[in-house]
Formats: C-alpha cells, structure tokens, sequence
C-alpha cells in the first residue's frame, strides 16, 4: 500500500511534457497509483502553480488545465492558514529552503504525509517527519 504522499507541483508538470517522455510516464504512473489509492495529496499553491506551468511553459489549454485541475482535486487538497506561512518563514529562516518549497513541506507535514514527490528538493532529505523523495531516480 502506499503511503500518504504529498505531490510538488513540477511532478503534476511532468504528467503533462511531452518533451520528456520517461518522467511523464513516471508522472502519470504515480498520480494514478496515489489516486486509485486514496493516499494523494496536494494544495492549493499547488494546484495554482499547476495552472500557470503548464499553461505558460508547456502551451496547454487553459480549458484542458482547468480540467486536470478538477481531476487533481479529487486528491487530498489542503489549504495552508496563517499558523502554516509562518512555520514556513521559520523552516526557510533555519533550513534555507525557498519560502515556497518551506510552505510545501509544511503542508505536507500538516496533512499527515510521510512522502513529498518532488525533483526540486533535497533529496532523501527529511524535514518533520517528511521524506522528499526524487520520483525520477
């Protein structure tokens, strides 16, 4: 079974780039094993750096975007409060993460994960119970 999983935004990405076709199809393996399980989780942040990625970056519709948004929701989505920004300002304050990857972690923390699927990150790193695991390794 797998375990509660936090997905970052550049893995939801991946699900979608055709120029990289080993990590869409690592991707899209993922969100259906975590969505068929249950144990997906994203956020709104996440959710709303979905939107502007691959509409930007990968010239997808925005009615196609808008779409997979609502698939995606069907995951966990936890919406971060004031408690969670500034936790975030402390992780990036004592760890050196990016505000955003702080905010993340913390999310996935309050959401009861154990994974967080993200290439940006340290890998194999574990920051309050959360490890951040390369889905592309």
């Amino acid at each position: 079974m797998s375990a509660r999983s936090f997905f970052d935004t550049n893995v939801l990405v991946y699900a979608d780039d055709k120029a990289a076709p080993a990590k869409q199809r690592r991707a899209v393996e993922l969100v259906a094993e975590h969505r068929r399980a249950g144990t997906g989780v994203v956020s709104l942040q996440v959710l709303q750096e979905y939107f502007v990625t691959v509409t930007r970056k990968l010239g997808v519709d925005p009615q196609v975007a808008r779409r997979k948004i609502e698939l995606l929701a069907e995951f966990d989505v936890a919406a971060p409060g004031v408690p969670d920004v500034l936790a975030a300002v402390d992780l990036h304050r004592l760890h050196g993460f990016s505000f955003w990857d702080a905010l993340i972690l913390r999310t996935a923390h309050q959401a009861g994960c154990k994974v967080l699927f993200s290439e940006d990150m340290q890998e194999e790193r574990e920051v309050d119970g959360v490890r951040v695991v390369n889905p592309f390794r």
